[in-house]
């Protein structure tokens, strides 16, 4: 399995990027083969870039005063609980059905793959301590409301700190499973 740690991954590795120079991204949606299961599974991955954009600039429009208190409590539970259980339920489809099937048409990508799954673990982590951030800060709204803005500058950090996540996980994950589906004319 490789070890690369998403904090210091500037991209795939180079032997997981053969596909991806066959299959430029920029070729991806006029390509015969880019079927309509691949823009769905992007466009989850869009909007799971969406909701971790809107968690960060709606905590720091809170902490700057520009958001009502009611207001950002309601949106950071609603799209909070949104971002962690989607990416939770599509992370686990993509480990059990998804990159065994991508596995089984180009094994050249497994050890590709058991990275992606690796990041899926450490991103069970950061959402572990994003929802424990959001669930306090929202309990203090009741128990101490002094310490509210004190909690969101911490869940203001869990969430850029998700978002970093997501944007280089994501884009590894587009980079090395569409050529795939490209090249083996899968999901079609």
């Amino acid at each position: 399995m490789m070890t690369q740690s998403i904090d210091t991954r500037g991209g795939l590795p180079q032997d997981m990027t053969a596909l991806l120079r066959e299959y430029p991204r920029d070729t991806w949606p006029d390509h015969p083969n880019f079927a309509a299961s691949i823009a769905k599974w992007m466009g989850a991955h869009a909007t799971f870039r969406a909701l971790g954009e809107v968690i960060v600039e709606d905590t720091e429009r809170f902490l700057e005063k520009e958001m009502e208190q009611d207001l950002y409590l309601h949106r950071i539970g609603r799209h909070g609980n949104a971002l962690v259980h989607s990416l939770h339920g599509h992370h686990t489809w993509e480990d059990r059905k998804f990159f065994p099937e991508l596995e089984a048409a180009d094994p050249r990508f497994t050890a590709g793959l058991e990275m992606l799954e690796g990041d899926h673990l450490g991103l069970d982590g950061v959402l572990d301590s994003f929802t424990r951030a959001g669930n306090r800060m929202i309990q203090l709204e009741v128990l101490d409301p002094t310490q509210l803005r004190d909690e969101a500058g911490k869940v203001l950090g869990e969430a850029r700190t998700i978002r970093r996540f997501l944007d280089r996980h994501l884009a590894d994950e587009e980079d090395l499973a569409v050529p795939i589906l490209l090249h083996h004319r899968l999901r079609g």
